[in-house]
């Protein structure tokens, strides 16, 4: 993957600084190296140690840093960046940005780098309103410099509006979804389910379960920074789209089968990570139950199963599939290895505690004559080597002349 990257990170000195040592590790996961430059304000709020401990690189904070400038560090620095992120940007940085100042190091190393500049603004609402604001953006826009952001909500001062600054993972996946891409899924399509589904009791309930959507989403931003062109249809869940994905929403079991089967019939690669209902209801409620009882029976049938309809299909592509299980976890995995004849199966423990709601996870992955290991990480972090290793099997599959490598491959993780 082209995740590797030389990223500056310019801190200034408002309320925002808090969040941006996690924006750190949000670029780190994706393989940045993180140099952080801080202002005299944002020592205010968040200490360079800390910003140390993160990027695991001495902080610069300085113009006059004897030690530093003897070797003309603030050109070192400009010369070294592949971008500079300023997160957050104050209205007095904007300004000085727009009009050239460079009376401290990061306005400096900004007016001597040729790398892009990306700034997110962080600010009151009103200045972020006012006329001279707004006017500072729109002349860094025209000369190039990315703005994102901000967002809308409450703000520390107590109002809300426009001026938040937006959050880390979004800024990251903002930065990465504007490079070129080359990477180990170059030039295919990519079609990935996340979320529970819901299937209808009345008007009103549901049944479900407790899939986050967090690993489905993670490995859609881990296939696109592989270069795949991807289609995330996704059941009902609080995260926002990745950027550079395109989301298709689905609700019920059966809409994410029709959904899948048109999607994949141009598609090199299905990696379905949603935890999709076994059962509905066989009829529906038209109107809302009522407590009339102190029991209830609901009549269940069994829902389409995603991953074993691709599999049927007359060109089966290339099957991986997740077995989340709270019991024999080895066993109830290489069963789904053979009995829906799946080429890779990711397999992990579930239940309290584990997985599900989770920031975190752990793989084992099987498939015929082989298994790996992958520990516990950040979800992010782990879709990117469960990406790495699902491209490796699929280009070994299409090298073996036992078994040719169809045109069109899926992968499959009930997640």
């Amino acid at each position: 993957m082209s995740a590797a990257r030389k990223i500056l990170l310019g801190v200034t000195g408002g309320i925002a600084a808090y969040k941006s040592p996690d924006l750190v590790r949000r670029l780190a996961e994706r393989g940045a190296e993180v140099q952080v430059v801080m202002s005299r304000g944002a020592q205010q709020f968040v200490t360079a140690l800390t910003f140390q401990a993160v990027s695991g690189r001495p902080v610069r904070t300085d113009l006059w840093d004897e030690a530093a400038e003897a070797a003309m560090g603030h050109i070192e620095l400009a010369r070294w960046a592949d971008e500079i992120v300023v997160a957050p940007a104050t209205a007095d940085f904007i300004a000085k940005l727009a009009h050239g100042f460079a009376e401290d190091l990061l306005t400096t190393v900004c007016l001597a780098t040729t790398a892009k500049i990306t700034i997110a603004p962080a600010m009151n609402r009103q200045m972020w309103a006012n006329p001279a604001t707004q006017a500072n953006v729109r002349l860094l826009k025209d000369r190039g410099v990315r703005v994102l952001g901000p967002a809308s909500g409450e703000q520390a001062c107590g109002e809300v509006g426009v001026g938040r600054m937006l959050e880390p993972t979004q800024i990251a996946e903002e930065i990465y979804a504007a490079l070129p891409v080359e990477g180990v899924l170059s030039g295919l399509k990519v079609v990935i389910t996340a979320g529970p589904t819901r299937e209808a009791i009345d008007p009103v309930r549901f049944i479900s379960n407790r899939s986050s959507g967090k690993m489905g989403y993670a490995v859609a931003e881990a296939a696109r920074e592989a270069g795949a062109t991807v289609v995330l249809v996704t059941g009902p869940v609080q995260i926002p789209t990745p950027a550079g994905i395109e989301r298709v929403p689905v609700e019920t079991a059966d809409q994410m089968l029709a959904a899948v089967q048109k999607q994949v019939a141009d598609a090199d690669i299905f990696i379905a990570a949603a935890a999709v209902s076994d059962y509905k209801c066989s009829e529906v409620a038209c109107q809302k139950i009522k407590k009339t009882s102190d029991n209830m029976t609901l009549a269940l049938s069994r829902a389409p199963d995603v991953l074993a309809t691709i599999g049927r299909s007359e060109s089966p592509p290339f099957l991986v599939g997740f077995a989340a299980e709270t019991e024999n976890v080895e066993a109830n995995a290489l069963t789904k290895l053979n009995s829906k004849n799946l080429d890779m199966i990711a397999a992990n423990k579930v239940g309290e505690g584990l997985a599900f709601d989770k920031d975190d996870n752990a793989l084992t992955l099987y498939w015929r004559g082989g298994k790996q290991e992958l520990t516990l990480n950040s979800k992010s972090a782990l879709a990117r080597q469960l990406v790495s290793v699902i491209a490796e099997r699929y280009r070994s599959r299409g090298k073996s002349a036992a078994t040719p490598i169809q045109n069109r491959s899926a992968i499959h993780a009930t997640r």
